[in-house]
């Protein structure tokens, strides 16, 4: 009888190289160079010959000839994904290195590029071109100053946040100097959607009080005001004073329920929702019989 033969070390990287985890591998690799293959081509197409037209709104006190507030219209190239921000910083970048808007992150983080765009106050970075029936039409947040173009004068929304006290005021410390102030998961799950404010006032430009009310204090100061109260953190007597001055003509009693505020939030958070909660807190504090 033979003896049985052994393997050639060719046979055996053969048979190595065919393994069943080795194919697995292959096959993923090869699904990935297809993958990215199909996103280049499809970012081709996109990018061929489209445009889209922007409509900006334009204001230079400084300049003579940009004084009166007009209408300059761009025509951008089109590619996926593109944003009202990056459209922008196109126009600016290859057209008109004047066009003045503020931006930042890029991120929906950072809050600066809050604008009016197609009659919504939206964020630029946020807002896809896709989403957007054209020409896409820029203009700065309604109800606050335009100091240029795109920019406007943000210091009465920064005062009425700064009139909540928005900082941490708490009646007693952790005896250890590296001891954390503790927090129930309960009560961060409570706040958590407050504590998504970015400032960027889309919320404040929507609201029709806050149009005809001056001295109102309005939505973003009080979600503000609201993620300090209810933490459970906040001392005692900070609660006292932070529902005292909300709880005035101009504070949460102004709000109308129009959800407007709720809508435009690029963050999500139920803004009108958290004012109706603090007026009940309110009421409850009133309605005290001892």
């Amino acid at each position: 009888m033979s003896s049985p033969q052994t393997p050639s070390s060719s046979e055996s990287a053969s048979d190595t190289d065919s393994s069943p985890q080795q194919r697995r591998l292959e096959e993923k690799h090869q699904r990935a160079a297809d993958s990215e293959s199909q996103s280049l081509a499809e970012d081709s197409t996109d990018s061929t010959g489209q445009t889209v037209r922007l409509k900006v709104f334009r204001y230079d006190p400084d300049v003579e000839d940009k004084q009166d507030p007009r209408f300059d219209e761009f025509v951008v190239p089109y590619e996926r994904g593109m944003t009202v921000l990056d459209a922008l910083i196109y126009a600016r970048d290859e057209f008109d290195s004047s066009l003045t808007f503020r931006h930042s992150c890029r991120m929906a983080v950072c809050g600066s590029d809050g604008f009016f765009i197609n009659g919504r106050q939206r964020l630029g970075c946020q807002t896809q071109i896709s989403d957007l029936d054209t020409p896409v039409q820029v203009e700065p947040l309604p109800h606050e100053p335009v100091i240029k173009d795109l920019v406007v004068d943000m210091d009465h929304f920064y005062e009425r946040m700064e009139a909540v006290e928005p900082y941490f005021q708490p009646d007693d410390l952790p005896d250890g100097d590296l001891e954390e102030q503790r927090q129930s998961p309960e009560n961060r799950e409570k706040i958590k959607m407050a504590s998504r404010c970015i400032q960027c006032g889309c919320c404040t430009s929507s609201c029709n009080p806050s149009q005809f009310d001056e001295e109102y204090i309005g939505p973003a100061a009080i979600v503000k005001g609201y993620r300090f109260y209810f933490d459970e953190r906040e001392g005692d007597d900070a609660k006292e004073r932070l529902l005292e001055l909300l709880d005035k003509e101009h504070g949460v009693w102004q709000c109308h329920t129009q959800f407007s505020c709720t809508t435009v939030c690029p963050k999500n958070i139920p803004i009108t929702e958290e004012i109706q909660e603090l007026k009940r807190e309110s009421v409850k504090q009133n309605q005290k019989f001892w």
